[in-house]
């Protein structure tokens, strides 16, 4: 598919719709909760022009998040991408793109996000990492319902070792049922709900000149399944869990438990004030 003056697939539209129908299935029987991934999905060279593109982020402008539960960058809007990048995101959230995002995932009138809340250009760094989590389930501009995350990935030569793991756990939080290395021109995809728990949870091992790149988009309805909702929590943040038995989300524990005492306690004026000094 062609987009502008960039090859953004090596495939047309009707091939697309065809892929969608043929992995429908697998899709939805994956463990532990709808997930599947696809390799060399995007047109290399083009993929490699965003990768170029990709900002080293730290800037003040960006969001730095640095607590127990999670050490990682995030970009705000579209500052940060660049002419392919845009180019890129925009078709992501394009009618082709959203058309095959609901015949794959059977979920449908998926809509995309033009304000990448929580999305866009996502870096790690060595020593960073990501904590098990359920997401944030509604869009706090638009009240529209989380239904479905993307990623794709920007690391070239990575190797197993690195770590860098997009990780799959059961709702018991007693097992992680599927692991993902972050490989270039990866393109995975799960459902999103109040138990799907994810993350990418021990510290990054790679050299201090690499750092785990990706990209993030996220895909919303009108409504939701009753089934995807943890009763008693229908609009709520980052939903952080720690794994069972393992020694070194202590840490984690003590912090979320400081947090959930204060958000049920501090008046909501002061609490938006401390959150948002943290992630300048």
């Amino acid at each position: 598919m062609q987009i502008g003056e960039y090859k953004v697939l090596d495939i047309e539209y009707d091939e697309l719709m065809g892929l969608a129908r043929h992995y429908k299935s697998e899709y939805g029987s994956n463990s532990p909760f709808p997930n599947i991934y696809f390799d060399d999905f995007f047109n290399a060279d083009f993929l490699s022009e965003v990768l170029a593109e990709f900002p080293e982020m730290g800037d003040k402008g960006d969001i730095q998040y640095k607590t127990p539960n999670e050490v990682k960058l995030a970009s705000r809007g579209e500052e940060r991408f660049g002419k392919a990048t845009k180019v890129f995101m925009h078709f992501l959230n394009s009618e082709p793109f959203l058309n095959f995002l609901s015949e794959l995932t059977g979920i449908e009138n998926l809509l995309g996000d033009p304000y990448y809340e929580g999305g866009g250009c996502h870096q790690i760094k060595p020593g960073g990492f990501l904590k098990v989590h359920a997401d944030f389930n509604k869009h706090k501009s638009t009240g529209l319902d989380r239904r479905l995350n993307v990623l794709i990935y920007l690391n070239k030569d990575w190797e197993e070792s690195y770590g860098g793991h997009f990780e799959l756990w059961n709702q018991d939080m007693t097992k992680c049922e599927k692991k993902i290395l972050p490989l270039f021109n990866r393109l995975a995809m799960f459902s999103t709900t109040d138990f799907s728990y994810h993350g990418h949870p021990d510290k990054l091992t790679c050299p201090e000149d690499r750092s785990r790149k990706s990209l993030a988009l996220y895909y919303y309805t009108n409504g939701r399944p009753a089934s995807e909702v943890n009763e008693g929590l229908e609009d709520h943040t980052t939903l952080f869990v720690d794994r069972k038995g393992v020694e070194t989300e202590k840490d984690m524990r003590r912090y979320n438990a400081v947090v959930n005492f204060a958000t049920d306690w501090m008046p909501p004026a002061i609490w938006r004030a401390i959150k948002r000094m943290r992630n300048k």
